[in-house]
């Protein structure tokens, strides 16, 4: 298998990353995948992978994973899996009750409808002979589906549900990247009576909002080896690998196990056209917060730092962003230009002040407010000026606002706002559509050299005393470069320094 092959001909994709637990001696995961095809369901390879790495048996009959982790996009099939384990559970392995449970009730009602029309098939008289007369509850909120043999499968909510109703032999999680600490106590309570219990864990890889305590902790516990009764199935992009292009068929592919026979390629596309970059990332390849410095303590490695880097800026309408930190003690002023082929960024002005910044707001208000020789202000000149920084922000946007600089030049980035800015340049960066000057440029060379993603997905400072501030600054005038539709009359001249 190699990169420079067609997508078509690769097959399925492996998964990133698979965890098997220790101490298995049998494995019953062929039983599942042929009651499943008997049914009419034939599994894919991956979703056997799956089975193969969950299924596993100790010499006491009991479950080797005792927690399956399994995270993959969406549509590739996860729900089918969960729905042909679940059955298994019912008529093979004894299982008296099996749960499957989501975050709402909708999809939760999904995989029970999923399940009756395998039950109900034209070929599966054989099947339904084994449920219970009647035993197809169809009620809202409380599906569920009885068999002769006294096995049950429930469908439920966890909203709002805490832990009632979840001790079960088998308890399927889907929706995992939303599991609560909170409702994941309360359901774990409930299963520490039974005797030979498997819970699984279906999700995505979380979005920035996503209440994911649980869904990491259980990710890294297995990764780290620190769980020996934990399997782990992860099918994602690895943003390490040189060759990581979200545009590409092949990062895609290596995302999506599904990709040549289930994954609709136009509808990616425009995926791709309209998220913002860290959602398509997370949604469609999988991608996880905590694994975008994997290159290491940087987001932005130096071989890609130096790869951006040019002599001479591109003519083009400036943009800026001024950043505080937290303690109010260091402030950035960054600017950049959109150009025919992408935007350049510059760091103007990088301030550490032990006694704060807040003296030097005037000027910083009367710098944007300077005339050019034909009258116009600095900031009229501009597409815009994004401000960020509680410690500073309000103040300097106070400042400028009574030096009449008019409100739809300010911009002062929500937080999704503030994380898609950061994302977007740092796929910027990867995809070699923004530059930075060479040489002059210290305070922002040592600024990526320890800034790194942090889990709600901006940048950070990796070290004590690293300043994250003139990334920040400059991830922020990109933003503004990238999304403002003001100043669109370019200026004449001004190569080499964006002022």
């Amino acid at each position: 298998m190699t990169k420079s092959q067609p997508v078509a001909l690769l097959g399925e994709a492996p998964p990133r990353v698979l965890v098997e637990p220790t101490g298995s001696r049998a494995n019953s995961w062929e039983d599942v995948a042929d009651l499943s095809a008997r049914a009419g369901v034939v599994l894919d390879g991956w979703q056997e992978l799956i089975l193969k790495t969950a299924m596993g048996e100790r010499r006491d009959n009991t479950w080797a994973a005792k927690r399956v982790g399994v995270t993959v996009p969406r549509q590739n099939g996860k729900s089918q899996l969960l729905v042909s384990r679940a059955l298994a559970g019912a008529l093979l392995f004894g299982e008296k009750k099996i749960v499957i449970s989501a975050h709402q009730q909708d999809t939760a009602r999904e995989a029970f409808n999923k399940l009756v029309e395998i039950l109900e098939g034209d070929a599966n008289g054989w099947l339904m002979d084994r449920v219970k007369p009647k035993g197809i509850m169809n009620a809202l909120n409380r599906e569920a589906v009885k068999f002769r043999n006294g096995a049950t499968i429930q469908f439920k909510a966890r909203s709002g549900a805490g832990g009632k109703g979840f001790s079960s032999d088998c308890l399927m999680l889907d929706e995992a990247q939303i599991l609560s600490q909170r409702a994941w106590v309360s359901i774990n309570s409930t299963m520490s009576a039974m005797q030979n219990p498997q819970v699984w864990l279906l999700g995505t890889s979380p979005q920035v909002e996503d209440d994911s305590e649980v869904f990491e902790s259980i990710r890294s516990a297995a990764i780290e080896g620190r769980s020996s009764a934990a399997a782990w199935c992860e099918w994602g992009a690895d943003v390490s690998d040189p060759d990581y292009d979200p545009a590409s068929e092949y990062t895609r592919w290596s995302a999506n196990p599904a990709w040549n026979t289930r994954i609709n390629h136009e509808v990616v596309d425009g995926e791709y056209e309209t998220y913002e970059p860290m959602k398509f990332a997370q949604d469609r390849l999988g991608v996880w917060l905590s694994d975008l410095g994997a290159s290491g303590t940087r987001a932005v490695t130096a071989k890609q730092w130096e790869d951006t880097a040019v002599d001479v800026a591109p003519d083009g309408v400036p943009a800026y962003a001024v950043t505080f930190n937290l303690n109010g003690d260091r402030l950035a002023l960054a600017g950049a230009r959109k150009h025919d082929v992408g935007v350049h960024v510059e760091i103007i002005d990088a301030l550490e002040d032990e006694r704060g910044v807040e003296s030097g707001l005037s000027a910083l208000a009367d710098w944007f407010c300077e005339r050019d020789e034909a009258g116009t202000p600095r900031w009229r000149r501009s597409s815009g000026i994004a401000i960020s920084g509680r410690s500073g922000a309000p103040a300097l946007a106070q400042l400028l606002r009574d030096r009449r600089v008019p409100d739809r030049w300010l911009f002062m980035p929500s937080t999704p706002q503030y994380v898609g800015a950061c994302s977007m340049w740092l796929e910027a960066v990867r995809g070699e559509s923004v530059t930075h000057k060479r040489g002059g440029q210290d305070a922002l060379d040592a600024s990526v050299a320890v800034t790194d993603v942090d889990k709600r997905g901006g940048l950070s400072a990796t070290t004590v005393d690293g300043d994250d501030t003139p990334v920040e600054a400059v991830a922020l005038a990109h933003w503004v470069a990238r999304t403002s539709r003001l100043g669109r009359v370019r200026p004449s001249g001004g190569k080499g320094v964006i002022l």
